[in-house]
């Protein structure tokens, strides 16, 4: 039975509509799907001293790449700014290894950490005790207060405990300030420290498509960020070795840990910036709001606050300005931001 030219011509139509419906839907979940990271470019050739195209020159830098590493900052000891110190004086010297043997198990008083140092015999340095070393005296320290808040009676009376079983094991005899002294200025001290603390986070929001991990990955890692120990998080690291990264980028740990992480969907990040933590001198506000701005435009972001607002221009002109106060007030403290005190004040 042959189909009339009105059969035929609405069957030619029901096609057309479901290969539409299809290439709609395709071009949908391509739309839709999360941006993937793309092949690097391929290093330009250079002609060889020869002029033979296609070899590529590599420039030796064995040198100057040793060279240009940055020294490992040294360990802070303790300090009467921000410590609690009972000094322990001896009869005779004491080595390193009987004072190891007898420092306690943990290095906390409860919340607050104890230090013990001794006074290098050799050197006249004071330094954490050493195996090897002699030691005419010692002292013991607690922190005055920390992000945990300040340090209390309880607390102290851990730290008194602590360094007297200390004192016993090595035959000294420690000498212990006024608690209610100390407790107070661990209240004054975590007063300063509440009332001058910054932690500073942007949120980047895709405004269409998603971003895959790698995708993500391979944008922050053109303004400088590296792979951080923890997955999902990316850090810019300081100039100093052994110093807190300058910034930090944290997405979705379990797109970054997913089996498939190109079809992971990332619709937001946020850049940190702990403020006490890293020196002015890195500049640390407006790297965050220039890596900030730079993945917004090549991503398709949007920056915003915690609540899902755009932060204007304007804003964080203010932000930087008060920033630039808060140095100043640390600097006149005699804690500025990086330093060995702050960095274990605001912690």
């Amino acid at each position: 039975m042959e189909l009339s030219t009105l059969q035929l011509g609405l069957a030619s139509v029901g096609v057309l509509v479901l290969v539409a419906v299809a290439v709609y839907g395709s071009w949908s979940s391509r739309r839709n799907a999360p941006r993937q990271a793309q092949p690097e470019p391929e290093a330009s050739h250079a002609e060889d001293a020869a002029g033979v195209p296609g070899v590529q020159r590599l420039d030796p830098v064995f040198d100057a790449g040793l060279a240009s590493l940055p020294l490992p900052e040294k360990r802070p000891g303790l300090d009467a700014l921000i410590d609690v110190i009972a000094p322990v004086a001896l009869d005779g010297v004491v080595s390193g290894d009987a004072a190891l043997a007898a420092l306690p198990p943990t290095r906390r008083a409860g919340s607050k950490t104890f230090a013990v140092e001794g006074l290098n015999e050799s050197t006249g340095v004071w330094e954490a005790p050493a195996p090897g070393q002699r030691y005419s005296a010692f002292q013991a320290g607690v922190q005055l207060a920390n992000r945990t808040g300040a340090l209390n009676e309880i607390e102290y009376s851990e730290f008194v405990m602590k360094t007297q079983a200390f004192a016993d094991a090595i035959n000294g005899e420690p000498e212990f300030p006024e608690m209610l002294e100390e407790v107070a200025r661990a209240r004054e001290l975590d007063q300063f420290a509440g009332a001058h603390d910054a932690q500073l986070t942007f949120t980047l929001r895709a405004r269409h498509a998603a971003w895959s991990p790698g995708y993500l990955q391979q944008n922050a890692s053109r303004l400088g960020f590296i792979a951080g120990v923890i997955p999902g998080r990316m850090v810019i690291p300081a100039s100093t070795a052994g110093a807190p990264p300058v910034l930090s980028l944290a997405f979705d740990s379990h797109a970054a840990l997913a089996e498939d992480p190109a079809q992971s969907a990332i619709r937001e990040v946020v850049l940190s910036l702990d403020a006490p933590q890293v020196h002015r001198s890195e500049q640390p506000f407006l790297r965050m709001r220039e890596a900030a701005a730079a993945l917004a435009e090549t991503m398709d972001g949007v920056i915003t606050d915690d609540n899902g607002h755009a932060v204007p221009a304007e804003a964080l002109d203010g932000i930087g300005a008060d920033l630039e106060r808060l140095y100043d007030t640390l600097d006149a403290r005699e804690l500025s931001a990086g330093s060995p005190q702050a960095r274990r004040l605001f912690s």
